[in-house]
Formats: structure tokens, sequence, C-alpha cells
């Protein structure tokens, strides 16, 4: 076998706190190879490869580069070597072009000034070769789909000659067609002798897209597996150090007596005269999770800010157990007994600067006994914070621990423990499990399913079709703005047959649709 591209050498990352992230890593990346590194969130995956990447320094160990031991002084200086990273959250600039992005720091001159001609010239010849056509490179990034702005953060690592590209999360938010064409990419540059480090949480696509995979678990590796020679089963088991139970529906039992309490009618909403929402109707019984699918974009966003409050009511009503919530503010709402699990925990979800507690408690710490009538009471606050974080399996040394300390698995526990904690008659779970990995994921649904079998209806909305198909009582489909299928069983109920309603290449009768709602 050929000298690796990229090998580490019992590289240890311990920080000043005392937290080991790795040790004694070992891993070889050979040329022209898809290598996935896979573990749980706060596995020291991310720490890894900023350690490749030199956003970071080792404690100890060695990187050797084209056989050659490195010490990069700085990303600056991997980039100039040939090492690229993809972060998942995108480092672009809103106003600028896709050229401007490609070339930033790197411009063509003609004498004092940018020759802004041959740099669109330039990465549209990138552009060319990488089988990025579809991409305008005058376009603003503002104007950008989610797929457009990953392949300039792509096109931005070849245009500085990337041999290794690192990956982080790519395709957690993307549509599955997207994927589909982003591993096209992926095999192509294979092909073309750059080497792919992919890091992902979703095990099917590992399983397609990789050659290798090295498995990290509480900061070791334990081992790198030829993809062919591994199952879902064991790659699962080797991640999270057991065997995964992912039977849902043996977890679920019945609510007795079930009353509607999420009742949605006639729901639309327009932005900018733009027509986002359209008759958006159907109701949930205590006792159900009501999954939605498609590809996104397609309204689920609206639909959910509209019924959260978090964008201004227009038409139709919104009814939590027969009272109208629709115009209501969002801690009327919850007083009603909403609760809301977003789908961008950073943004909407909790405040990294803040404690664990703190952010645990944030929306009913005016009640006792956390509050009396003129005073907060710290001492409650904690004790609540400890109790919900033993509740959760939070991996966090105190409740007082600042949540942006977390992973991001362990920021997403934080945040559906604070919803579980107000035991919601409601609960609207957004993207629920994005970007975090299958041990944590598998919990955030047992305790979904906790809420529903303790009489809480669940609206269940993700890109996810294995999530929603594997939680869901009952689904719909939204296409466009508008509820195109609705499925009262997913028993006999494919991807596929999904597939169609979500690229609106079928619709079902509005007879069979308006079955969404109790009526």
């Amino acid at each position: 076998m050929s000298e690796p591209i990229l090998k580490l050498e019992k590289i240890t990352k311990i920080y000043p706190n005392g937290v080991v992230a790795n040790k004694d890593i070992d891993i070889e990346f050979e040329k022209g190879e898809i290598h996935a590194i896979c573990g749980e969130n706060g596995a020291g995956k991310s720490t890894l490869m900023k350690i490749i990447f030199a956003i970071e320094n080792a404690t100890s160990g060695q990187i050797y580069y084209k056989g050659q031991p490195v010490h990069f002084s700085g990303s600056m200086e991997a980039i100039s070597n040939g090492i690229g990273m993809v972060h998942q959250h995108f480092m672009l600039i809103p106003s600028f072009t896709v050229a401007q992005s490609i070339i930033l720091g790197d411009e063509p001159k003609k004498g004092m000034f940018l020759d802004n001609a041959t740099a669109i010239e330039k990465t549209r010849e990138l552009a060319h070769k990488y089988n990025f056509d579809d991409i305008d490179v005058t376009a603003k990034i503002a104007n950008l789909t989610v797929s457009e702005k990953q392949k300039v953060e792509i096109l931005k690592t070849l245009y500085r000659d990337a041999e290794v590209i690192i990956l982080d999360e790519p395709t957690a938010v993307l549509t599955p067609q997207e994927t589909d064409e982003l591993f096209n990419q992926l095999r192509q540059f294979k092909q073309m002798g750059h080497t792919i480090v992919f890091i992902s949480h979703k095990l099917n696509e590992v399983m397609d897209i990789s050659d290798r995979i090295t498995v990290i678990r509480n900061g070791h590796t334990y081992g790198t597996y030829q993809t062919a020679d591994v199952t879902m089963e064991q790659l699962t088991e080797l991640i999270i150090g057991r065997k995964l139970d992912t039977d849902f529906d043996a977890l679920k039992h019945p609510v007795e007596n079930a009353k509607v309490l999420l009742d949605v009618k006639n729901l639309s909403y327009k932005d900018g005269g733009v027509t986002k929402l359209e008759d958006i109707t159907f109701s949930i019984k205590a006792g159900e999770i009501l999954g939605v699918a498609g590809v996104q974009g397609n309204g689920q966003e609206e639909m959910v800010r509209d019924i959260t409050g978090l964008i201004p009511h227009q038409s139709g009503t919104v009814k939590i157990d027969g009272t109208d919530i629709s115009s209501m503010t969002i801690k009327k709402k919850r007083d009603s007994g909403l609760s809301y699990i977003p789908e961008d925990r950073m943004e909407d979800g909790c405040t990294v600067k803040e404690s664990i507690a703190d952010n645990i408690v944030s929306t009913f710490y005016q009640k006792p006994p956390l509050s009396g009538k003129f005073f907060i009471h710290n001492r409650e606050i904690l004790k609540k914070g400890r109790e919900l974080v033993e509740r959760f399996s939070v991996k966090a040394t105190s409740e007082k621990d600042k949540v942006g300390s977390l992973s991001g698995g362990n920021i997403q526990k934080v945040v559906v423990a604070r919803e579980w904690a107000t035991d919601p008659k409601v609960m609207v779970a957004e993207q629920p499990t994005r970007g975090i990995d299958i041990g944590s994921a598998s919990y955030i649904h047992e305790q979904l399913i906790d809420m529903r079998n303790n009489g809480a209806a669940i609206l269940l909305v993700s890109a996810d079709l294995n999530e929603v198909m594997s939680l869901s009582d009952r689904l719909i489909v939204m296409y466009e703005g508008r509820i195109v299928a609705y499925f009262p069983s997913l028993k006999g109920v494919s991807e596929s047959e999904l597939g169609l309603y979500m690229l609106g290449v079928q619709k079902m009768d509005p007879s069979v649709i308006k079955e969404a709602s109790y009526e």
C-alpha cells in the first residue's frame, strides 16, 4: 500500500480544565478515498478535525502529511498546504457574490485593484471542472439555496488546490435529492485524486458514500473498517457501545378517551405577497404523533412559526384543547399548554452564555417553587436543573456549566428537557434530532414517545424520512405550502412513495386529505 496522504499518530488533546477530548488517536487517510469518521456528539470528532485543520493544537502526538511531519501554525497554513474544511455552519458573507466568496483572500489583481473579470472567469472554469455548472458565480450569497451555499464552500477549498477536504455534517440541511447530487460529486472528487474526510451522524449515508470508516468513542479510536465489511447494526454498536432498539411501536401504548388537543383550520400565510401556506387543516388527539414530511422550504417552517407565535398570525385558526391561541403572545400560548423544540437549537433553543439550569427553567421560572411573590429562588432553580440533567443524561460536570460548553447532542437534550418539564398538552417538535448522534437521537425519540404516552399531542416536523416514519402514528405531506397527502397509518408506506408526494409528482384526492382533521 502506498504512503497515506495524511496520518495521525498518537494525537492527544487535553483542555486546561482537564477534559480529555482525544487520546492516542491513530488514523491513516489514503489518497483518493472517502473516509468517514463516526462517533457520538462529544466523542472527539470535531476536536480532531480542528487539530488537522490547525484551528487547535494537539497536546501531544504527530501529524504526517504526504509523508512529512507537519506543525501548521494555523488554518491558513493548512489551506496553503492543501487541506481544506467545509464547516457545518457556513462561513459566507451574504452581500458577496459567489465569485467574491470563492477568491476571498487570494484575489486576482490588475495592478492594485481586484480584477473582477478574471475572478468571474476563473471561478466559472473551476465550477465547470468540478461539475458545478448550475452555480451562477455572479449571484449574491444571500440569494442562494442551502445546497448552493455548500457548493460555494466546497469550491472555496478547491480554488486553493485542496487535496484533503474535510466535510463536517455536509448533508444535515440537504434534501434527499440534494444529498444524492452531492454524493455523485464527491465520488467524482475521489476519482480525481482528492481525499474526502466525511463526518456524519447519518449512518445510512456513511454506508453509502464511504470506502472506510473510523469509529471514535469517548476520545479513543475503536478501529478503522472497510465499509463493505461492517453492517449498520455492527457500526451502531461500535459507536454507542450497545445495541440500539429502534422498534418504537413497541414503546407506544394507547391513551384512553383521547380528545383533540391541537386543531388547525384553514391556516394561510403570505410573505411579501408570496403564498407560503394555503388552507392547512389538521388535528391531533391526545396520545398521537402526527408527522409532517416534505422537502425543506415547502411551508413547514412557516406553519410551525405561525402555530408557535414566531411570525404574526394572518388567517385561519389554531386551537389548543378548544381554546383559540391563534393571535396570543408566545407566553400565553405556552400557558395554554404549548411547548416547542425549535429547528435551530443555537438560534432559537437556548442561550449559550447562560448555565444549563438557567436554560432549562427559562420558560417556567416564574412559577413556584422556582419563584416566590417577589424573588426568584436560585436554590430551587439549581435543584430543578440538576434533576433534569440527571433525568436526560446530559453529559456535564454540573448544572452550572454554560450551555455553550456542551456538545450538540447534549445541548439538544437540554432543550428537550425544558420542554418536557412543562408537561405540555401540545408539543411541536421541529427537526428534533438534526445534526446529533444516533445515541442522543434515540434517547430524544424515546422522550417524545413518553410524552405521547402521557397524553400529549405531538406535531413532528422532520426532513429525516426515517425519523418521521418510525415515530409517527399518522402523517401528512406538504408541498408548496399545501397538504398534498395524508396517511392515517404508516403500515406498508415506503419512502419512495412518500417521495413522489414530496416532489409534487403525485397528489391525493382532497376528500382523503380532509380526513387529517377530526371533524
